[in-house]
């Protein structure tokens, strides 16, 4: 009886879009893109849906965390400095520089996609959450994050 009852609710009409987003860091930081995304999530049209993120890099990820009180970003950088420190001797794979393997580590452990649910053209966060991709690496790095929105 319940597969009649979503079947029957669930629209024929669905549409996806992809779209490739380029950002520019300049180091190790949390970088905020939750404007950007709104906005193109806006622009498709889709009212609800399901988007899904993903970075293509192997030494950076992707965080939905606090966009209040950017001391919440500082201490997520603290904790992962110290709780991943750069130069262990126990790191084989140092051929970028020192932070290459720890920045490898810190994305293995965070994510590197992200799902939100989209309601009323909108995707559904919290009052403080924001969209972050959270540089791993000491220097500056020009990131992709493919953006894929299916819905209706």
């Amino acid at each position: 009886m319940v597969s009649r009852l979503l079947s029957s609710s669930i629209s024929l009409s669905m549409q996806q879009f992809a779209h490739r987003f380029t950002l520019r860091t300049n180091g190790q930081n949390l970088y905020e893109f939750t404007d950007t995304l709104e906005r193109w999530v806006m622009e498709t049209g889709i009212r609800r849906g399901l988007l899904t993120l993903f970075v293509r890099h192997t030494s950076a990820s992707l965080l939905i965390q606090e966009n209040a009180d950017p001391d919440v970003r500082r201490d997520l950088l603290a904790f992962m400095r110290r709780f991943i420190p750069e130069g262990d001797p126990l790191y084989v794979h140092t051929l970028e520089g020192l932070d290459d393997m720890p920045a490898h580590v810190k994305s293995s452990l965070t994510a590197t996609s992200l799902s939100i649910p989209v309601e009323d053209g909108r995707p559904v966060l919290g009052t403080w959450q924001g969209v972050y991709l959270f540089e791993h690496r000491r220097a500056p790095h020009t990131r992709q994050i493919a953006f894929h929105l299916i819905g209706q």
